[in-house]
């Protein structure tokens, strides 16, 4: 049922009121809002697959166009009687090879966006009642984002993570262990003013480096995530969101994200299934 026939229903409600009790009319408000809330929770999975199926059509394309090219080298072998038999049947053999990486390529990929959606929406459902300015979560490039801003976690100029910004982390660090085959790697960004501090941290490497490193201890010793799935470091003002020309910009740049991404041995192994030429 579409959001308008809700409210004609919940409008022929308030209509009969005085031939519905109080209390039916109370469960009919609360169901409208429940139905609310669920739409809006479809809308967003519709737009994150939305998001996934066109990365899966770029990828579609690539790769068709890698056979297309690998099926001219065969025409062009074909077409050409002084080569002999047997280089025939080694760009078949090629050919064959490289179908099948592909299709390995394309399963693995599909099972990685699959989980990287599922493990964005928990996420996102876990962290709702946090601002968007303070919490952002979003799928790109194979991994799950999530960027906290230092309002949030840190006093200004400092690295220590206060005590409000725990039970965020918290909620953060159940999700990874859930997903306890994923490694996790913490970065420190902030604006480009300069610290100039003759104390600890004396400048935004500093500053950028000692941020995620103590995000990372929080996390080991609070919530129990296993200290060799993560790691940390600092890229200082060099990895801007946005501009820095705004005091907006510079607010968006001071940031600590969090990027929950397959372990690289997988890739590896990817690696090793690759086709060989001779």
């Amino acid at each position: 049922m579409n959001i308008g026939k809700i409210g004609a229903v919940l409008g022929m409600a308030v209509l009969m009121t005085s031939c519905v009790s109080k209390k039916q009319f109370d469960a009919l408000n609360t169901n409208y809002n429940q139905c609310i809330t669920n739409v809006g929770e479809r809308q967003r999975e519709i737009q994150d697959l939305k998001g996934l199926n066109s990365g899966l059509a770029s990828e579609n394309v690539l790769l068709k166009g890698q056979n297309d090219a690998l099926k001219s080298s065969l025409d062009a072998c074909l077409s050409n009687s002084g080569k002999g038999s047997a280089n025939i049947d080694k760009l078949i053999g090629e050919i064959n090879s490289s179908n099948k990486y592909i299709k390995q390529l394309i399963s693995t990929n599909s099972k990685n966006d699959s989980l990287n959606l599922a493990l964005s929406n928990k996420l996102k459902r876990s962290l709702d009642n946090i601002a968007d300015g303070d919490v952002q979560v979003k799928v790109l490039k194979g991994v799950v984002m999530i960027s906290l801003s230092d309002n949030m976690l840190y006093k200004t100029g400092d690295y220590n993570i206060l005590p409000a910004a725990q039970d965020v982390l918290g909620k953060v660090a159940k999700v990874i262990n859930d997903y306890d085959t994923y490694s996790v790697l913490i970065e420190g960004n902030t604006d480009n003013v300069p610290l100039n501090s003759t104390n600890v941290p004396k400048d935004n490497w500093d500053l950028s480096a000692l941020r995620a490193t103590s995000m990372a201890k929080v996390l080991q010793t609070k919530f129990g995530v296993n200290p060799a799935r993560i790691t940390a470091g600092g890229r200082s003002e060099y990895n801007p969101k946005t501009t820095n020309a705004s005091v907006s910009g510079r607010t968006e740049n001071r940031r600590t994200e969090i990027i929950i991404m397959p372990k690289l041995d997988e890739f590896m192994k990817l690696m090793d299934i690759a086709p060989v030429k001779n």
